[in-house]
This record gives structure tokens, sequence and C-alpha cells, in this order.
């Protein structure tokens, strides 16, 4: 009952104060407008994105063949979990990720708690650390995904957003962004809702709407490269 509380109360704070508020700034949030063309929209993102992934592919081929090995080794094939995901201006694209779950679990549902029954033996560890999201580097050289941007949901979601929310359909899909650090501890909050699916779908899934909307408003260098930062700091801390 207390955590159930928790996660309510902590969904009304942010219904409250959270949407107005950018993710890093903490300053209150302009309302969100189409994705300007800057330089470095049109041209200077894209040279980061295959630049950084491709130093990174080669800088952790080491550690992804021996991630992959122990996939395989723990839990067997496939070692590679491959699933449909909403893209930029709503066109589908095939994500890849390590598996870290049962085979078939996306069948049970998409939304995924910190202690997930559906992971496999290490799973756990693999996801907590990140290390199932490296094949994404690949996704990121095909020009499917961005380094930084809102991250890609499955149809059922982004695909039905409306009006000025479609907005976020511009932007490239990220291996991280704003929502994604905002909501790092994601899996924790769906945990202790009532109702995660109810709880995703209402409070989490709009909130990343508003601030995928404010990040593409202004898309700069300096701001994704905090991003990034962030994001291997969060990983550091795991």
């Amino acid at each position: 009952m207390a955590e159930c509380l928790e996660a309510l109360q902590y969904a009304a704070r942010l219904m409250q104060s959270g949407r107005n508020l950018d993710p890093i700034s903490g300053s209150k949030r302009a309302s969100a407008g189409p994705v300007r063309a800057t330089f470095y929209v049109r041209h200077g993102k894209r040279w980061l994105d295959v630049t950084l992934a491709a130093l990174a592919l080669v800088f952790l081929l080491p550690l992804l063949l021996m991630v992959a090995g122990v996939v395989l080794w723990s839990s067997g094939r496939p070692v590679f979990f491959a699933q449909m995901r909403v893209g930029q201006h709503g066109k589908l694209f095939r994500m890849y990720k390590l598996r870290t779950m049962v085979v078939g679990a996306e069948l049970r549902g998409s939304v995924s708690v910190t202690n997930d029954p559906r992971a496999t033996r290490m799973g756990h560890r693999v996801r907590k650390f990140k290390l199932d999201e490296i094949p994404q580097l690949w996704n990121v050289l095909s020009g499917t995904m961005s380094l930084v941007g809102p991250r890609p949901d499955v149809p059922g979601f982004a695909d039905q957003l409306s009006g000025e929310d479609r907005k976020v359909l511009d932007l490239l899909p990220g291996v991280t962004g704003p929502a994604t650090l905002h909501f790092a501890n994601e899996e924790a909050l769906l945990e202790k809702a009532p109702d995660p699916d109810l709880y995703n779908r209402e409070v989490i899934f709009p909130e990343k709407v508003r601030i995928n909307l404010e990040y593409g408003r202004d898309v700069r260098l300096s701001k994704d490269l905090v991003y990034l930062f962030k994001t291997l700091a969060v990983v550091r801390r795991n």
C-alpha cells in the first residue's frame, strides 16, 4: 500500500510541476514548436552520430562479443533481439538489442519493471549496465536512430500521437535523450505502480512526449553532448 501511495504521489508531483521544467536546467519550458532546421540539425548531428557510433563500436566490440557469449551460454539462442519500433515520420524500423528476456517475452507486454520475471538469469545484470543497448549503435550508423533523441516506442504509442504531439516524430529516435535521463529510474517507478501499463500510458509516456517536444524545439550540439555525458554518468553509477 505504501509503495502504491508513493507512485501516485509521484504522479501528482509530475503532473503539477515536472511538465514545465527542463530536465537539465530545471527552468520553465516554453511551448514546443517545430524542429528548427539549423546547420547542426541538417548536417552536424548526423556527422556526430556516425563519428561517435563508429568509434564506440570499435571500442566496445570486445565487450559486445563477450556479453553476447554470456547470453548464448546462459540462455541460448537467439543472442540478439530485434523488434519493430516507430521511427522518424512514423516509419517503422527494426531496433536491435542483446536478448535479456525469455523468448516471446514481448508477447506478454512492452512494459518492463525492475525485477521483471521475464528476464533471463543474466538478463538483469546486462540490463542494469545498459549493455543490451550496444547493438543500437548499428541502428545509429544505418541512419534509423541518432545517439540523442526520443526513445523509439513500439507501435501503439508514438504512431497514435495527434496534433502538436506528432512533432516528436520529426526527430530521429535516440539511444538516449532528455526524457530517457529524466526517467532513468523508470523501471523502479513502474514496479511501484498499482497498474504499470496504465501508469506508463497515462503518466510516463505523456511526460516523455512533452520533454521530447521541448528538445526538438532547440536541438543543439552543446545539449546533445551534455545528454551523452549524463548518460555515461548514469551507467557508471549503476
